[in-house]
């Protein structure tokens, strides 16, 4: 009876709240000629189109209207209709003395000035409704426009008009329109606002958003009879190196500037002592200087010279974090001057002077020679020292200078560092992306990652400034990347450049630099050799030219590559679009079994993403990149965004994705709204092939973007509430998506959005696994009918990651539970609940 009340009353209260959203509803869908018969309103009005002088344009392209064309009112103070792609963000992407003029064909065009330099450059676009915007193109003059465009643009630009809102001085271009499309760009910005407002929600704020809420019951029926194939490999991950994820991080080196090749170009100039000397220093009378003459590599320039008597001294990343009785690999490349060698004295000290371990050799070689030996500590220190002890006066060149853990993940050489990459391995990651992310592209086509500069000795890999402002010496190279791929089981997903770089990227060289220049068409063919190259030192015999190289390195079999992406979060330009087809259609000759990922830009929506996705129509491409970074309240709202998504079309890579919060926390509340966002990529694993979070790794100190999955320094790694979520969902995934009907007790829909569920099977030991997402302030009574499943007598495992949602470090409980006791489940609120239920094989 008092739950029949309680629904009686809520129903009261839920069909008041319906006819407000049937309201609302009813104003953003039904066409303008539906109602515009009830309502006086003009035939035409002013549109005012204009950028802000005070923000440099960065704002984008604004709007007001007016019917006398006097009095104006804004549509919106803050939403851009389109924004400037040309340079970086933050910096640049300006839009400068925008106008509009009439399009040949229908519709209309937008030029506008991307530097406050009157002579240009120009960027150019074109829209048939105002809000819905084409591809940008960028010249460098304005008479580089179609000639019968260049007389519009400067028409326009001389009949921009100066009017005041609020107050504010504002130049742009007026137009006279239809009244219909200053009522379309009305309804475009209040359905905007009713999203952005929607896309705000905090899971912090629900005790005011569900003051009264009692504890909700639901139950789910599966349908066994419509289950579906999904894809196997939905979670991954992906590799970057951003915040000395690489070097100082994944990649086990103890020594920083190993090969004295950083540069002052490395961060641009920003940090004047980044040089060739650091993290290196000299005590003593010796003299300490970087040559360049007759190197042990004409990729690995640079060596340290010494003379006189001293003490070189290498300070590693913040400190070498050594441990007490283990065994550590030092090697170098020496050379002295003939006659009698040179005796070295190599020890491993804390900073005030205690030797954790000292050995002594002599550099008895005129020519580049390479020396080892094994140290081992005799004590653990966080941040002790190399050192190169020195006493005659012989001349003595050093380079590849390396102290490198023999206990690293599975004993590799030149591997990985073992507590970080079990932390990888332990997600149960079905594939690896590597090793972009923006990277891959780099910043100016200058910057370019190129896959075979990072395989081979060390001393012959071509080391790089990193896109994200550091040096990367590329120790942990293609090699590295496919061999830790294989130890865990994972399929490989490398990404190549488009022959295009980074969207983000700056001015490198070229007229009009950044993203829009591209690789010159007459380097292509050399560029797209290279891509093929790739997949041959991947799947290649092993005497084969790149199969050989790969051989070499220790690996005769081959990697069994199947996927390769082309391109990462790009403009979807012309150029862009002419080098990615010139890629794609060489792969699919040469090598048809290998499947592309192509890119879809770096938003959920907007140019980038239409205009990638029609090229991949166009090409058939099987599997497209999406990438987006949101609000959990965005996560919450969209849990339906793939279902809409047709069938037919290429399968989804949802290559990066994060929930963010205002001062990108990694907390239990972003987590859940992930976790439930997973649910309903499980259920779309028919069209979502896989899913990657990023960034996977941050070095403390050295964080450039948060939130990450997984944290550290030189001996701790902490792992966060994502990092729970991705390895729950990871290690149990299924092949086979079992549909659910669900009743709930109370009716609203917002209520009803914030409890998610997925049940797949998993074909390896046949479980059913159950996976429930609270993300409500009160527990959800959850009602599990599972007599249709065939399951075992044997219990189920329980899994449980719950908290409080500022928790940074909350980690999932799990237990045993009978089976018998599995059909009534409380979950707790802010929770998620997998259940693994052994089953009888059919």
């Amino acid at each position: 009876m008092e739950r029949a009340i309680f629904t009686l009353r809520a129903c009261s209260f839920f069909l008041a709240k319906a006819i407000c959203f049937f309201c609302l509803f009813w104003i953003f869908s039904t066409p303008a000629y539906a109602y515009s018969s009830t309502i006086s309103e003009p035939d035409s009005a002013y549109l005012f189109a204009y950028a802000k002088d005070k923000n440099a344009g960065r704002e984008g392209l604004l709007y007001a209207w007016s019917l006398d064309g006097k009095q104006w009112d804004a549509i919106g103070t803050e939403l851009a209709f389109v924004k400037s792609d040309y340079g970086r963000w933050g910096s640049e992407k300006r839009m400068i003395n925008p106008v509009l003029f009439p399009r040949n064909g229908g519709g209309w065009s937008c030029a506008w000035q991307l530097s406050p330099e009157n002579n240009g450059p120009y960027a150019y676009t074109f829209t048939t409704d105002f809000f819905n915007w084409g591809r940008q193109d960028y010249y460098v003059e304005l008479n580089d426009l179609d000639k019968s465009m260049v007389s519009l643009v400067n028409n326009s630009l001389l009949d921009r008009e100066i009017i005041s809102i609020n107050g504010e001085s504002l130049r742009g271009t007026k137009l006279k329109v239809t009244w219909s499309i200053i009522k379309e760009l009305i309804k475009h910005y209040d359905l905007a606002l009713l999203k952005q407002k929607q896309w705000s929600e905090r899971s912090v704020d629900d005790d005011v958003r569900f003051a009264g809420l009692k504890p909700l019951d639901v139950k789910l029926t599966p349908k066994i009879g419509q289950s579906k194939s999904i894809s196997d490999m939905l979670v991954g991950v992906f590799f970057e190196d951003i915040n000395y994820a690489a070097d100082g991080g994944l990649y086990a080196e103890l020594i920083q500037n190993r090969d004295f090749e950083y540069k002052l170009s490395d961060k641009q100039g920003h940090d004047k002592n980044w040089n060739e000397k650091t993290a290196w220093s000299m005590d003593g009378s010796g003299q300490f200087h970087i040559d360049s003459i007759n190197p042990i590599h004409p990729n690995n320039k640079h060596y340290a010279r010494l003379q006189g008597a001293g003490i070189l001294r290498n300070i590693g990343y913040d400190g070498i974090a050594l441990h007490k009785n283990e065994r550590y690999d030092l090697s170098f490349f020496g050379r002295g001057t003939a006659g009698k060698g040179r005796q070295l004295k190599i020890r491993i000290s804390t900073q005030d002077g205690k030797i954790l371990d000292e050995k002594s050799l002599v550099v008895d070689s005129k020519n580049w020679k390479k020396y080892q030996l094994v140290l081992t500590a005799n004590a653990t220190c966080k941040d002790a020292v190399l050192e190169f002890v020195f006493t005659d006066r012989q001349q003595l060149d050093l380079d590849l200078i390396s102290l490198f853990p023999q206990n690293t993940f599975k004993g590799r050489k030149n591997g990985l560092r073992k507590d970080l990459a079990e932390a990888i391995a332990a997600l149960n990651p079905r594939f690896v992306r590597f090793p972009g992310g923006c990277l891959a592209h780099g910043d100016g086509i200058d910057n370019i990652y190129h896959w075979s500069n990072t395989v081979g000795p060390l001393e012959s890999r071509v080391p790089q400034r990193n896109m994200w402002g550091y040096h990367q010496t590329v120790g942990l190279g293609y090699y590295e990347y496919f061999q830790f791929c294989e130890d865990i089981g994972a399929y490989a997903v490398p990404v190549v450049a488009a022959g295009v770089p980074c969207q983000n990227s700056g001015a490198h060289g070229h007229p009009l630099g950044g993203q829009q220049c591209g690789i010159p068409m007459e380097d292509m063919d050399d560029y797209i050799q290279e891509v093929l190259n790739l997949i041959e030192w991947a799947n290649g015999d092993k005497n084969s030219t790149w199969g050989k190289v790969r051989a070499a390195a220790g690996h005769p079999e081959p990697f069994h590559l199947k996927y390769i992406g082309v391109g990462n979060e790009d403009l979807i330009s012309n150029v862009f679009e002419e080098r990615f087809t010139m890629i794609y259609n060489a792969i699919r000759e040469k090598y048809p079994d290998i499947q592309v990922i192509g890119t879809a830009g770096p938003f959920f929506e907007g140019t980038d993403y239409v205009e990638g996705w029609k090229i991949a129509d166009k090409l058939s491409v099987p599997i497209m990149d999406e990438h987006y970074y949101q609000t959990p309240g965005w996560f919450i709202h969209n849990q339906d965004f793939y279902d809409k998504y047709d069938r037919n079309k290429a399968q989804v890579y949802l290559g990066e994705y994060a929930a963010h919060i205002e001062g990108r926390a990694s907390t239990l509340e972003v987590a859940l709204a992930e976790a439930a966002y997973l649910t309903a990529l499980e259920r779309n694993g028919d069209i979502v092939k896989m899913a990657s979070y990023a960034p996977l790794l941050a070095k403390d100190g050295y964080t450039q973007w948060r939130p990450d999955l997984i944290y550290f320094n030189n001996t701790d790694v902490n792992l966060t509430p994502s990092y729970y979520v991705q390895q729950l969902f990871g290690r149990n995934n299924g092949t086979e998506y079992v549909p659910v009907e669900a009743s709930y007790s109370n009716a609203a829909v917002e209520v009803q959005k914030r409890v998610a569920f997925s049940i797949v099977k998993d074909p390896k030991d046949q479980s059913i696994i159950i996976k429930m997402v609270n993300v409500l302030p009160v527990a959800v009574n959850m009602e599990l009918e599972l007599a249709k499943f065939n399951l075992e007598t044997e219990p189920a495992v329980v899994a449980q990651l719950t908290g409080e949602l500022k928790s940074t470090t909350a980690k999932p409980e799990q237990k045993s539970v009978p089976v018998e006791k599995l059909k009534n489940q409380q979950l707790p609120p802010y929770s998620l609940t997998i259940i693994r239920i052994p089953s009888r094989a059919k």
